[in-house]
């Protein structure tokens, strides 16, 4: 599976999942480590946009091509989501708990999640203390430029 993560330069070849780790974020609470990238470029991007302020357009950024073998991608089971509030803002703890547990037990070293931003498309959550770390490949890292529409309030 071909994935998709933008980032700070500094960060472009980071799979440590420290980011995540200090911050938290939907999938994880504060201290458990992790590592988001997205299914497409489109979504990294929205994924990005959605967390900065509308007058300031991200620079210094690089798109960082992933590769994670397919059979050690985990599905997460939708049917858990029902009746849940999971896609509200700040990230609900259901989510945070359930991201945290996949990253305890450590079977699987990515889980594929639902985007929040765009219905239909999936998000996938790295473990990177998973004994398999390794077999997880940057395939390329490139300057990315965001469009400055996405983030201008006057359009």
């Amino acid at each position: 599976m071909i994935v998709y993560r933008l980032g700070k330069k500094k960060y472009n070849n980071d799979l440590s999942g420290i980011g995540a780790e200090k911050y938290g974020g939907r999938w994880n609470n504060k201290g458990t480590r992790m590592v988001y990238t997205s299914e497409s470029r489109a979504l990294a991007n929205l994924e990005v946009a959605v967390h900065v302020a509308l007058k300031n357009a991200p620079s210094d950024y690089y798109l960082t091509t992933i590769e994670i073998p397919d059979n050690f991608i985990q599905n997460y089971p939708l049917s858990r989501l029902k009746g849940k509030d999971w896609k509200t803002h700040p990230p609900s703890e259901f989510t945070q708990t359930e991201g945290d547990n996949f990253i305890r037990k450590n079977k699987s070293l990515a889980l594929k999640v639902p985007s929040v931003i765009v219905q239909g498309d999936y998000n996938y959550l790295i473990n990177p203390v998973h004994k398999d770390i390794g077999s997880v490949k940057i395939i390329s890292s490139e300057p990315f430029t965001f469009d400055k529409r996405l983030f201008n309030p006057e359009l």
